[in-house]
């Protein structure tokens, strides 16, 4: 194996041609595969703002949370759920919140609250939860239960439970 580095024709003939050859594979095989790429991107993103524009046109509430001063402030259930329920057109009389104290578990601090929603039909319910979700990341719902109201064409009560992770 040592002998072939010893071989003139390695460094005149073998060497060159790979050195020749290099740039047409390039031209052969590496552009056309990155204009593909560029033109796949290039597709997706279209599509992407096509997509973009319609949840805008959908939901334009959304951009209140993009420019929203809040965001740094630290997180309090009372303010949160009154600040989304009030974007979800749900009055203050039709919910009943309780915090829990703030607690340390393995490091982690959390606290738990729990969310009465009295009188609330299924799309503000369901805008009320994605919204808060969506607006304060370390929240989570743990649990959900939604009752029917008698006599009550959608009208329905929900109890969740949320746990924020600090």
């Amino acid at each position: 194996m040592k002998d072939i580095y010893k071989n003139p024709i390695l460094y005149y003939v073998l060497v060159p041609t790979v050195v020749a050859l290099w740039p047409l594979f390039i031209r052969g095989v590496y552009l056309p595969d990155a204009e593909r790429s560029w033109e796949t991107e290039r597709a997706q993103y279209e599509k992407a703002q096509k997509i973009m524009a319609e949840l805008l046109t959908l939901d334009p509430d959304r951009l209140q949370f993009a420019d929203s001063k809040m965001a740094a402030a630290e997180f309090d259930y009372a303010i949160a759920v009154e600040e989304i329920a009030n974007l979800c057109k749900i009055p203050s009389v039709n919910y009943k919140l309780s915090s829990g104290m703030t607690t340390t578990s393995g490091g982690q601090k959390s606290q738990s609250a729990q969310l009465v929603l009295k009188q609330v039909d299924i799309t503000k319910f369901a805008k009320f939860l994605s919204t808060i979700q969506l607006r304060w990341a370390n929240l989570q719902c743990t649990k959900v239960k939604l009752t029917k109201k008698k006599g009550l064409a959608d009208t329905w009560k929900a109890d969740l439970k949320f746990k924020y992770y600090y």
